[in-house]
């Protein structure tokens, strides 16, 4: 793929649009979401245009009762194909064996957590889905690092990302909930992010 090329092409493109190129040149197309506070953006965009296309949700066992919650809200309103991956271990074995969530000062055992309730659970959804195209929910704003990428890159696994509302700004995706009338989850923790301007994993390996 030429990403200068085709990041040129879609630069100024709707979300809907977008979606449709990487329908275009997927046979194996899946999608993820944290169900964090602006998750419903990518998955109201997607309803609209891809209503089966499998929803990827790695649920870490560390979410909040909002979260549950507005999964449930999000599961009446569209039933998404949502499949969901979690840990080999559970939230309160983990906490009985090894005391739960590392303080981020023990790097060693704090990249093990998310390898373990994160990114474990994701290969397996990749090795099952064999994916050619990641739709994601990404949004340049949001990290440093995500600033480095475009609408269409390549991850560290060699997976082709198309985030389709990758240019838009913090109030944009907040008119789009809005105008759309989209429910946003009151909470959100993610144990594996150290705080809300860092990578949780899936999208890069630190």
């Amino acid at each position: 793929m030429d990403l200068a090329a085709i990041n040129k092409t879609l630069r100024h493109e709707s979300p809907a649009v977008i979606i449709r190129w990487a329908m275009s040149v997927s046979k194996r197309p899946i999608a993820t979401t944290s169900f964090g506070k602006t998750s419903s953006v990518l998955i109201h965009a997607l309803q609209s245009e891809l209503p089966k296309l499998p929803l990827i949700w790695v649920d870490h066992g560390y979410n909040v009762k909002h979260t549950y919650q507005y999964v449930e809200e999000i599961i009446k309103r569209f039933n998404p194909n949502l499949q969901v991956y979690t840990p080999r271990v559970t939230t309160e074995r983990r906490l009985a064996v090894t005391g739960g969530v590392p303080i981020p000062e023990d790097s060693e055992a704090f990249s093990r957590f998310t390898h373990e309730v994160k990114l474990e659970p994701f290969q397996r959804a990749i090795d099952e889905y064999q994916p050619d195209i990641w739709l994601a929910g990404i949004s340049q704003y949001e990290t440093n690092y995500r600033k480095t990428l475009d609408i269409v890159s390549i991850d560290h696994r060699g997976l082709i990302r198309v985030a389709p509302f990758f240019y838009w700004h913090q109030r944009d995706i907040e008119a789009y909930i809005q105008r759309h009338n989209l429910p946003s989850p009151k909470h959100y923790f993610d144990p594996t992010k150290l705080s809300d301007s860092a990578e949780c994993g899936l999208h890069k390996v630190s």
